[in-house]
């Protein structure tokens, strides 16, 4: 894997690992319909990218149909200091409105960040499988930004 693979599943990680572990949290704290449906798939989703991005970073890992999820350890290990205040913020907070709230706000900056880290590779990355990954996840992305907006929407009225 070059250089701009490896910073392109890096950063993707960090970002996703943030969204997971929220999510996660989220399945158990979430209290508004949408918002838990919301949670359950973006825990599906990052747990598979995190599964792929793995497989593709370590050719030592043996090829598999089923999804490998990453452990609570591996998901808070690459939290950096923002990721995990809001983490601690959101496992500390009542479930309720206010926590639906902050949780889709959070998902709504983690998903924005993730788009440009896509766009970014996707401007000059040469790696076909890569560049395929990155199209999928930008699509997925740009999807549950129009999901958020409009749970988001509903959460104010």
């Amino acid at each position: 894997m070059g250089e701009a693979e490896a910073k392109h599943a890096a950063d993707t990680l960090a970002v996703g690992a943030m969204s997971l572990a929220a999510s996660r949290v989220a399945l158990k704290k979430a209290k508004d319909d949408d918002v838990k449906e919301f949670a359950q798939f973006e825990v599906a989703e990052q747990e598979t990218i995190a599964d792929v991005l793995k497989a593709m970073r370590d050719q030592t890992v043996a090829a598999s149909g089923q999804v490998q999820p990453p452990s609570e350890p591996e998901v808070t290990g690459q939290l950096d200091p923002k990721g995990k205040a809001m983490l601690e913020k959101l496992e500390g907070a009542k479930a309720g409105s206010a926590f639906d709230r902050e949780y889709v706000k959070g998902q709504i900056e983690g998903h924005q960040a993730l788009l440009k880290i896509q766009d970014a590779y996707l401007a000059t990355g040469k790696d076909r499988e890569n560049l395929g990954v990155a199209k999928l996840a930008r699509g997925q992305i740009k999807e549950h930004l129009v999901l958020l907006a409009g749970i988001d929407k509903d959460l104010k009225d």
